[in-house]
């Protein structure tokens, strides 16, 4: 066979096994779905969502319960939980793919959030238009927020995926 046709059939194969390992990921991740509410759930028990001083069959919890996001907590991303949340304001494209991410992950388990510190977990590959805003380029990529969400400084701890790499590559503690 000619080498361009040799080329061509593999980058056939490529396409074809990649749409369908994204199709068994899509798959198994369920349909996207949007928060509505502020208070995050924190990922696997590592803090307490925001406490509601509503009763509990009252259906619209008091604006306080609402505007809080616990800090010092490690939970999924929503842009109004970032908006709500005080103190410093880290975001971590995560990729369930990604050995980094699953280690970074691990170690901000295992050692817990700083209290006064807030990161959010966002999903590499469904954010796309927050990646762009903040220049993100590759999984594993933190992001300080500023008071205005803005990028205030960005790193990718992918050789060193530690909380302590991270926290000292932002400047924060």
């Amino acid at each position: 066979m000619k080498r361009s046709t040799v080329l061509v059939l593999a980058s056939a194969a490529v396409l074809v096994l990649g749409g369908a390992i994204l199709g068994v990921a899509a798959a198994q991740s369920g349909p996207a779905s949007v928060s509505s509410t502020v208070a995050p759930t924190p990922i696997r028990g590592t803090g307490e969502p925001a406490p509601s001083s509503a009763a509990p069959d009252d259906p619209s919890p008091s604006s306080e319960a609402r505007d809080s996001v616990p800090a010092g907590a490690y939970v999924d991303y929503a842009d109004d939980a970032v908006a709500a949340a005080t103190g410093t304001r880290i975001l971590f494209f995560h990729a369930d793919w990604c050995p980094q991410c699953r280690a970074l992950e691990e170690d901000i388990l295992a050692q817990g959030v700083p209290p006064g510190v807030t990161i959010f977990k966002v999903d590499y590959d469904t954010n796309q238009e927050l990646r762009q805003r903040h220049g993100v380029r590759l999984q594993t990529t933190v992001v300080l927020l500023d008071a205005a969400e803005e990028s205030a400084a960005s790193m990718v701890p992918y050789d060193d995926p530690t909380l302590a790499r991270v926290l000292a590559g932002l400047g924060v503690g």
